[in-house]
């Protein structure tokens, strides 16, 4: 990280959220409580999960059936 010093303000539309800010007063990050509101939150992930493999080549599902580990023990 660079020099820069970073503060955090309370986000007034919306407890349980904190931007961190640069001197200049730029959003740099945010601090979100997950007690609050991490049902949000792994909806957000999943979609940048998403988005940052969508152009990875698929797998056949008849390959990825043949190739996937086996169950050690059954079901049930």
């Amino acid at each position: 990280m660079n020099s820069t010093r970073y503060r955090m303000s309370e986000n007034e539309a919306m407890s349980g959220i904190q931007f961190v800010t640069d001197e200049k007063g730029r959003k740099v990050g945010v601090l979100i409580d997950l007690k609050k509101h991490g049902a949000v939150w792994e909806d957000f992930w999943d979609g940048l999960v998403s988005e940052s493999r969508r152009k990875e080549k698929a797998i056949p599902y008849a390959l990825y059936r043949a190739n996937r580990p086996k169950r050690s023990r059954p079901r049930g």
